[in-house]
């Protein structure tokens, strides 16, 4: 297992921008990204077609062992919005940095409106109380904060740099 100061998990809610602000971060600071989501589908096929086909339950377990693989090497990893549910995850996130991508909700319907999110049927009431019962924990696991609010990207990533205290 790495150096907690090597990989950096980011965290938060379905559609808060995990894999966009990883991609970026990853692409600056030249390590290896990771998308557990895409790790899942690579080896499963679709989200939406392991709940359908298998529940919910599957799908967790199955999350468990592409949160540990891709806790396993330095990089920066983006995680599913329900992965901190684990226990088992909750304990593999405390051996890295955990950034949790926080957000007032206002942009959400936008950003989800064309996504293919099973817990979603009901668009962003849905997203709502899925969040809403889902902030203590990410608040809990995260050594970091960043309200990603009406920010723009070059920002979230700024804010970052400094709470990390990366410089140029």
């Amino acid at each position: 297992m790495p150096d907690k100061s090597q990989v950096i998990v980011l965290i938060g809610p379905m559609g808060v921008g995990k894999t966009t602000v990883g991609r970026k971060l990853a692409k600056i600071l030249e390590l290896p990204f990771t998308d557990t989501d895409n790790l899942i589908t690579d080896e499963h096929g679709s989200i939406s077609e392991i709940f359908e086909s298998r529940g919910e339950s599957a799908f967790r377990e199955i999350e468990e062992i592409a949160v540990k693989k891709a806790l396993s090497q330095p990089g920066i990893v983006a995680t599913g919005g329900g992965a901190v549910l684990s226990e088992r995850n909750q304990a593999e996130l405390g051996k890295a940095t955990v950034i949790y991508l926080s957000t007032d909700g206002k942009h959400m319907g936008s950003r989800l409106r064309n996504g293919n999110r099973p817990l979603l049927k009901n668009g962003l009431s849905d997203w709502r109380r899925i969040y809403d019962s889902r902030r203590s924990t990410y608040e809990k696991l995260a050594d970091i904060e960043v309200n990603t609010s009406g920010q723009p990207l070059a920002a979230t990533i700024a804010e970052i740099r400094e709470k990390l205290d990366i410089n140029d």
